[in-house]
């Protein structure tokens, strides 16, 4: 466009002879298309920069206003993100729009692509609005460890798309959002007290009244237990090789796992040493001889 606009200019001025006032034309309809679009580029180029620049900077700014204010991490780098790609956007219409370009067709343009990419991805959307319920009604919150979509871990952050969390071997897992928001949740980290479920088994022929006192001293006797509510300590079942005591002391979430494993130790050294069989799965065999015919 901008060399035909160049010729033509050029041929009007050529006189017979032809050269020279034609080719001083020509320079200053170029000067003059150089000096008008490349004012513009330049200025473009310039506001897409700037306003990059202020992007970033109100992401930045957000987010530290929103920790300040003591939001929930979760939410934090969701909104960020979000007023980041909002600014990015007005900038990219008002750099079009220095180009003369008529932003309200380019917005239909792009209204309709919008629809047809939508439809394309249908799974990609579906997790941003997945995400979007998360932060809303939050089942699950950053620092919580959860069992979700058959994984469990510790979350560490909850993206647009997708949620982060850390095994317990510091294993890193990225689940969709749609995965872990149409799934049954299980958040361990959600209330402040457990109950711990053991089972312990003692011999037959064993005193299960003294059993139950044991259990209940070494219960009882660690400060981590609560005494209200108060353990549970009874006879659950008569199995096959051993009568089953259920234990069901209630502690902190946090002393969870400790109170567990010392409780199991600690569970069986005291009823060996109070006397009590803790025994194998065993069955009794009985042979009967046949005559020798």
């Amino acid at each position: 466009c901008v060399l035909s606009t160049i010729i033509q200019e050029a041929s009007e001025y050529m006189d017979p002879n032809g050269v020279s006032e034609g080719m001083t034309a020509a320079v200053e309809t170029a000067g003059g298309l150089v000096i008008e679009y490349g004012m513009s580029v330049i200025g473009a180029i310039a506001l897409l920069i700037v306003g990059r620049m202020i992007a970033g900077w109100s992401r930045s700014r957000l987010t530290k206003v929103l920790t300040q204010a003591g939001t929930d991490v979760s939410l934090v780098p969701f909104f960020a993100s979000m007023l980041y790609y909002l600014i990015l956007g007005i900038v990219l219409v008002a750099a079009l729009n220095l180009f003369g370009i008529e932003t309200t067709s380019l917005i239909a343009i792009f209204a309709s692509a919008g629809l047809a990419v939508g439809l394309a991805l249908q799974g990609t959307l579906s997790n941003f609005a997945a995400g979007v319920m998360l932060l809303v009604f939050r089942p699950i919150r950053v620092g919580d460890f959860v069992e979700v979509a058959g994984q469990a871990g510790t979350v560490k952050e909850i993206a647009i798309f997708n949620t982060i969390m850390h095994t317990g071997d510091n294993v890193r897992i990225v689940i969709p959002n749609g995965a872990i928001y149409g799934d049954i949740v299980k958040n361990y980290s959600y209330n402040d007290t457990r109950r711990i479920d053991l089972v312990m088994g003692i011999g037959y022929g064993d005193d299960i009244g003294q059993a139950i006192q044991i259990i209940e001293r070494v219960v009882t006797g660690d400060s981590r237990t609560f005494t209200d509510p108060a353990p549970v300590i009874a006879v659950a079942e008569l199995g096959d090789s051993s009568v089953n005591l259920v234990v069901r002391p209630w502690c902190n979430a946090s002393d969870y796992w400790a109170l567990r494993w010392d409780l199991t130790r600690k569970l069986k050294e005291e009823l060996e040493a109070g006397g009590c069989n803790i025994p194998y799965p065993q069955s009794d065999v009985h042979i009967v001889e046949m005559p020798s015919s």
